[in-house]
């Protein structure tokens, strides 16, 4: 199962829905979302892209209920407090905004830790755990809107990257 990865959107929707786009391309039909939306209308373009989404809620989220009552609006959304812990497509994943609010025990007990707050995309592995920050889709800090694409079962991880002039700052 090939699920998509976003993290740190802060309200820039063009490019959270080109992100969408190349990941639907790719054949993601479930997304998992690291925090910091902002804004509810930040969930418009995984609506209109019919995808379902799995989050938690960042540092920049100021309003969680209205957040989660956009979710509501769409096909299979769910928006937790960070950390959470769920089993699907046979892994076991941790989604959490700052890992750094999480123990080595927990990251260990995961197959798949995904998070955001850096802005950097980032991928290591301690031990049989596979960690994944997609970067910031915003792309307000580091110049470019950036997610992935993860592969559950043999953990392939793709990085996208936006290119060209109307992505870059």
């Amino acid at each position: 199962m090939r699920v998509g990865l976003l993290a740190d959107t802060h309200d820039r929707v063009p490019a959270v829905r080109e992100l969408l786009r190349l990941m639907a391309q790719g054949g993601v039909s479930l997304v998992m979302h690291a925090g910091d939306y902002c804004a509810p209308f930040s969930l418009q373009p995984v609506h209109e892209a019919n995808i379902a989404l799995l989050g938690v809620f960042g540092h920049n989220d100021g309003d969680p209920q209205a957040l989660k009552a956009s979710a509501a609006q769409g096909m299979a959304t769910e928006l937790w407090e960070s950390p959470h812990s769920f089993e699907v497509g046979g892994a076991r994943v941790l989604l959490v905004h700052d890992i750094g609010e999480v123990s080595q025990r927990s990251i260990e007990e995961h197959g798949i830790v995904i998070h955001g707050h850096t802005h950097r995309p980032e991928m290591r592995t301690r031990g049989d755990t596979l960690i994944v920050n997609p970067g910031e889709a915003c792309g307000w800090l580091h110049g470019a809107p950036t997610a992935a694409i993860v592969d559950l079962e043999t953990k392939a991880v793709e990085v996208l990257k936006l290119t060209g002039p109307e992505w870059q700052f």
